[in-house]
């Protein structure tokens, strides 16, 4: 290779990106070069939207031991809440009890919640800080446009320069420039729904409690946050959403806490409001000639069961123990049966996951009594068996199929 080539580089300096540098880097050693290409990695800390994203995550068990192996959650572990239960409701949002029919407590293993709440800001300077320490480069530009030559691929960056790679991994987000140039079509629909997310600080500590309570529109969920806070993912058709967002602040607050009620306490936003539209959204292939696809870039699902980011970070799991594989084999990272193995580890899976995320929507965002007394049935029925329960808790965990390694918690 030129001394301008590396072995990998990743479009996308986010979550999925960065984590996907640390742990090839971490796998292979220095003599295995990586590149993370990002505009946001040359701005200053108050231009940089990936440090100063004020939402919050739910990582769950398995991700967090991936981010435990690769040495990133000490840096941030005492920021994150541990989700220590969770309570399900259905009601109207008129209704003035909202009777539980599903709990979820207790840990995946012993002192292991099955989930933590972290502000995105904090792990992505954590992983940021990680990949420079293990040598990544990290280069602030956008990849403009991409061409083959041999046995690479050649990205070409905004600012003019070029870059060879063995393999060019796309993490860069739902509007994949690398998907659209590399031809892969992404079939779904939207939902007519967008989600307003927004943190609050109330009275009360929530004392690790998790709570989505299902209402016609769609879910309105409470997570907790360290120190009295929680983030909202609330769930409403596009246009009442738009509404409620063009709302004057105390109007805002009415609205919020029809919703919320007041058993914690007085509860006041802090921060911005933000909204994002949802869809279901697979791309047709995870892999084309020397690229891959992780995260948003491959799959987008409706955020009710809280996995679209740890579905990102299992792809990343595989394609790193896909990769690190190969190159101990002295295999080339970007053939085409190294990249299939990753193409047939993950695509299956996002396929269910995406679809039960689809039914799970379907069912609960509706107005239909009938449907509304199915699915209480069917809640109550869930509550009452503990092994069913333990069961959802490990699938929602990350542990349950053909886990890699990361997720496992063992290093490559």
């Amino acid at each position: 290779m030129s001394r301008n080539d590396v072995d990998v580089l990743i479009a996308g300096g986010g979550f999925a990106g960065l984590t996907l540098a640390i742990a090839l880097r971490q796998g292979l050693g220095p003599s295995f070069s990586v590149t993370v290409a990002d505009p946001a990695l040359g701005l200053s800390h108050a231009q940089n939207t990936h440090a100063n994203d004020e939402r919050a995550s739910a990582i769950v068990a398995a991700a967090r031991r991936l981010f435990e192996t690769i040495g990133v959650w000490d840096r941030v572990g005492e920021e994150a809440q541990p989700i220590l239960d969770m309570v399900v409701t259905d009601s109207r949002l008129g209704d003035a009890v909202r009777p539980t029919f599903l709990t979820f407590s207790g840990d995946v293993e012993p002192g292991e919640p099955f989930a933590h709440m972290i502000e995105n800001r904090l792990l992505v300077d954590a992983l940021a800080a990680k990949a420079r320490s293990e040598g990544v480069a990290l280069q602030p530009s956008a990849v403009a446009k991409v061409t083959h030559e041999g046995n690479r691929v050649l990205a070409e960056f905004k600012d003019g320069t070029e870059l060879g790679a063995r393999l060019l991994v796309a993490a860069d987000g739902a509007r994949s420039t690398i998907r659209t140039a590399a031809g892969i079509a992404a079939h779904g629909w939207n939902y007519g729904q967008s989600a307003i997310v927004v943190n609050v600080v109330h009275e009360r500590d929530r004392q690790g409690r998790a709570e989505e309570h299902f209402l016609p529109a769609g879910p309105f969920a409470i997570l907790p946050l360290k120190g009295r806070r929680s983030s909202i993912v609330w769930t409403e058709t596009t246009a009442e959403a738009e509404r409620i967002m063009a709302l004057p602040e105390d109007a805002f607050h009415a609205e919020l806490e029809q919703r919320f009620k007041l058993h914690l306490g007085e509860v006041k936003v802090i921060g911005a409001r933000r909204v994002h539209p949802l869809g279901f959204f697979v791309a047709r292939s995870f892999i084309a000639e020397r690229i891959a696809l992780v995260g948003d870039a491959a799959h987008v699902i409706h955020p009710i069961a809280g996995q679209g980011l740890n579905m990102g970070l299992k792809d990343v799991a595989a394609l790193a123990e896909v990769i690190v594989d190969a190159a101990r084999l002295g295999l080339d990272p970007g053939a085409a049966d190294v990249l299939e193995r990753y193409q047939r580890w993950r695509r299956f899976d996002t396929m269910a996951m995406g679809l039960a995320t689809d039914g799970l929507n379907r069912l609960f965002s509706n107005r239909s009594d009938v449907l509304r007394l199915a699915r209480d049935v069917g809640l109550g029925l869930v509550d009452r068996l503990p092994g069913l329960k333990r069961l959802f808790i490990r699938e929602a965990a990350g542990l349950v199929g053909e886990v890699p390694k990361l997720l496992r918690g063992e290093a490559l």
